[in-house]
């Protein structure tokens, strides 16, 4: 039998690189709010346990978890991730190994965490964590090693060295790691660094110490594992997931015209031959036939349309049932809620 998982997401804090009064995990990025791409990706590599760390603006926050019946986690002080993680504690109980990541990396894929997990499980290890390279790694972790190649500690840009700041190797701030391990470590993390907080990077050099067996997972896209800490980051991670997207539907036999500029959420159903042109929103459940014609400037939310159907330029559409073969006017505005 395999080892139980218990996945701790943290979104208690503000994000104030954002320049928002929104909470950073709720800000929406291609449909949903960010958070909602995490905890599916955690769904997605077969975890069925999860807690989620929630602070800043917890209300709102909350409010957004309550579709995914997730265990919620106070931290009332912003005192760092290693306290985050503490405070779930009474949570992760029952489980052998805590898989932590952060709310605001809406680009995990479910078999980068399963890459990690079979890595653990492998090598029988207590730690092991996310790396990645970057060529500018201004702001993140860098990932020390030792004369074996093997990783002493995790240092934080504003505690590091200048030597230490020109390495590439980064921490890409997801972990699994030993429940008894972990909060035994914890509580001996201090707070004597640069930003006064409890570092969950700390358990690294811990973990080294103890003798414990630590190994790194370096995952070849950066873009993939790294958080969301701005308005252009927002952006970048947007087209990310609309490039996955639209080229799913391509391989599925749906025409894009510009994907660049088409627009279509996870829960659309395309058929085969369907054509979108340029500019094109698709979302709310939206099914298509196969051979369909959408033209440019189309929006449609909820529809569910018939084979060989003809929607005319610039048309919006709600909730709309169009049987096989129907034409639908260009600037056409239709809403059948």
């Amino acid at each position: 039998m395999q080892p139980s998982i218990i996945a701790v997401v943290l979104a208690a804090g503000k994000g104030t690189r954002m320049k928002s009064t929104v909470a950073k995990v709720l800000h929406p990025i291609f449909f949903r709010p960010m958070i909602h791409h995490v905890l599916d990706t955690v769904r997605g590599c077969g975890i069925d346990q999860c807690a989620v760390i929630v602070g800043h603006q917890r209300d709102a926050v909350e409010r957004v978890l309550a579709p995914y019946g997730v265990d919620i986690v106070v931290q009332d002080q912003q005192l760092g991730t290693g306290h985050a993680v503490l405070c779930a504690e009474s949570a992760c109980a029952e489980n052998e190994d805590i898989l932590i990541l952060c709310g605001d990396t809406p680009l995990v894929r479910p078999e980068t965490l399963q890459n990690l997990i079979n890595a653990h499980r492998r090598e029988q290890a207590a730690l092991t964590l996310m790396t990645t390279l970057v060529d500018n790694p201004f702001g993140y972790g860098r990932i020390l090693h030792d004369e074996r190649g093997r990783i002493q500690a995790v240092v934080e840009e504003k505690d590091a060295t200048e030597a230490q700041r020109q390495i590439r190797e980064i921490n890409a701030g997801i972990y699994l790691v030993n429940r008894r391990f972990l909060f035994a470590a914890l509580r001996q993390v201090g707070t004597s660094n640069a930003q006064g907080e409890v570092y969950l990077t700390d358990i690294v050099a811990l973990a080294r110490g103890q003798g414990l067996h630590v190994q790194a997972v370096v995952h070849p896209r950066a873009i993939d594992v790294l958080g969301v800490n701005s308005r252009v980051e927002l952006a970048q991670a947007q087209a990310a997931l609309q490039q996955r997207r639209n080229r799913e539907l391509m391989l599925d036999g749906v025409t894009l015209e510009s994907p660049e500029t088409i627009l279509v959420s996870a829960d659309c159903c395309i058929g085969a031959d369907t054509h979108l042109q340029a500019n094109v929103r698709l979302c709310e459940g939206t099914v298509l036939g196969s051979g369909c014609l959408i033209e440019s400037g189309v929006v449609l939310k909820g529809c569910r349309l018939g084979d060989r159907v003809n929607i005319g330029a610039n048309s919006v559409l709600t909730h709309c049932r169009l049987t096989a073969d129907s034409t639908v006017a260009p600037l056409t505005f239709l809403d059948q809620a």
